[in-house]
């Protein structure tokens, strides 16, 4: 199992050269086979004419008186011994073949079917070729004919030189011999070639499966280490990359569940404490244990302060809830900016005020125009607004600051209270944040939120920016 794709590649890589093998050993069979007969052929025909054009020159003497003793077949018997083959001369008017080496006739009824043919085509002064006296030589052999001429240029007898195809057997048999050793030494490479192959797929292969078997478990800070300038090192990065995304992925989702924890705790206190003292007050009221008319009112007082932190609590689980709800809609009109910027300062003066916090805004663009929800927008500053004033020091001021900068308006809204820890920048706006501070301990966690949903139905861009100190600024960006 280990080392299947190993065993694949071999496999593939051996069958595929083998199959190549055979289909290039089957023609370089078929190719040389016919080239070395073709060569040994060319070969034999010069050595055939050579010998034809000598007893040519033979019958010329003997014609004018120069006869060589002994005749041709002494003059055959000499050729054989220097040609290294057999040589037979063909008399057509006499229907014999006199044998050099051998020192006797054959008449052409003696000839196998074929032969006879081949010597009809020499006296038509043809010179040709073909096995047929294999039959009478006892073993095969190439048999190639050509025409011997008279001084008067006559055909007077036909040459046939015979040679045995053993030789053209043997070159064919040591080509053979080369081409396989060439394909077991092929079949060899191929096989190192592919393990080689094999293991440098298999090894970031098994690096990238043990990572993933990590991450799988459940630690994402698993890396590959594969480092290559291909699709497997692409694959491998991708994969790094995505355990860093999961593993930020996992933090937040600890972080969240965390934070809803902390809200449904938070939620559950905000909501038990309340009612208990409103079950509990009307419980005295009921069994008639306090008279007195000022406790009386003291208790009614008391409970009406209960019941709008609960209502306020509610109305804003209900607000996030719609607004996160893409379905539904809010009416957009042509409105002014700057209008709702001063009636929300106007609404928290009174909270300011207070807490001894002097809002103060500075306006140098003017009006602004826009396409908005007017209560919305009100409701989004007037957040920004109680915070600010919230985490404000006593005697200290909120600067509410409009402005344009780079063909887009910016209203910051800036305190200069305790500040927001970077880690903690990231998470404001999420649902279920809460800052663990005194300043924070009737909030629910819900404002921010809602001013981000608020802002996001706008088209407008709300951030956060503290120096965890002394400093935060909350900025709203809006295209001119």
């Amino acid at each position: 199992m280990k080392h299947r794709i190993t065993y694949r590649l071999i496999g593939y890589f051996s069958a595929v050269l083998l199959l190549f093998s055979i289909l290039i050993g089957i023609l370089f069979w078929v190719l040389f086979s016919s080239h070395t007969a073709k060569i040994k052929e060319e070969e034999l025909k010069e050595r055939a004419i050579s010998i034809a054009n000598t007893l040519s020159q033979f019958s010329q003497k003997e014609y004018r008186g120069h006869g060589m003793s002994g005749g041709y077949g002494a003059y055959l018997r000499f050729i054989d011994e220097i040609a290294m083959s057999e040589v037979w001369l063909a008399d057509e008017k006499a229907k014999t073949i006199q044998m050099g080496y051998r020192g006797h006739s054959l008449s052409y009824q003696d000839l196998p079917v074929g032969a006879e043919a081949l010597i009809q085509e020499v006296f038509k002064g043809n010179l040709v070729s073909n096995r047929e006296f294999s039959i009478l030589l006892d073993v095969p052999s190439i048999t190639i004919g050509a025409p011997v001429y008279n001084i008067d240029g006559t055909i007077i007898a036909a040459l046939l030189l015979h040679s045995p195809i053993n030789g053209i057997q043997y070159a064919q048999r040591d080509g053979m011999m080369i081409l396989i050793f060439c394909m077991f030494a092929a079949l060899f490479f191929a096989f190192v070639l592919s393990i080689l192959l094999a293991r440098h797929f298999i090894n970031p292969l098994e690096k990238i499966g043990y990572a993933t078997e990590q991450a799988i478990k459940g630690d994402y800070s698993a890396r590959t280490k594969v480092k290559q300038e291909d699709e497997i090192g692409f694959l491998a990065c991708n994969i790094d990359e995505l355990f860093v995304q999961l593993s930020e992925v996992e933090e937040k989702r600890k972080r969240l569940d965390k934070m809803r924890q902390d809200f449904i705790s938070n939620i559950s206190h905000e909501l038990r404490t309340p009612v208990t003292i409103i079950k509990g007050s009307l419980e005295v009221l009921e069994e008639g244990l306090i008279t007195d008319p000022n406790e009386i009112k003291e208790y009614f007082h008391q409970m009406l302060l209960d019941t709008t932190h609960l209502q306020r609590l509610v109305n804003d689980l209900l607000e996030l809830s719609r607004l996160q709800n893409t379905n539904f809609q809010i009416d957009k009109t042509k409105i002014n900016l700057t209008d709702i910027i001063k009636e929300a300062i106007r609404s928290m003066q009174r909270i300011a005020e207070q807490k001894q916090v002097k809002i103060e805004l500075e306006n140098n663009i003017g009006n602004i125009s826009f396409l908005g929800d007017y209560g919305r927008l009100r409701q989004m500053f007037i957040i920004i607004l109680d915070n600010a004033i919230k985490f404000s020091l006593a005697n200290n001021k909120v600067v509410v600051k409009m402005e344009e900068k780079e063909n887009q308006f910016v209203i910051s809204i800036l305190d200069y209270g305790g500040g927001i820890l970077p880690e903690d920048i990231p998470f404001l706006f999420e649902r279920f944040y809460k800052e663990r501070s005194e300043q924070n301990k009737g909030g629910s966690g819900l404002g921010l939120p809602i001013a981000k949903q608020i802002a996001d139905r706008h088209n407008i861009l709300i951030k956060c920016e503290s120096n965890a100190k002394d400093y935060t600024k909350f900025s709203f960006l809006i295209l001119s």
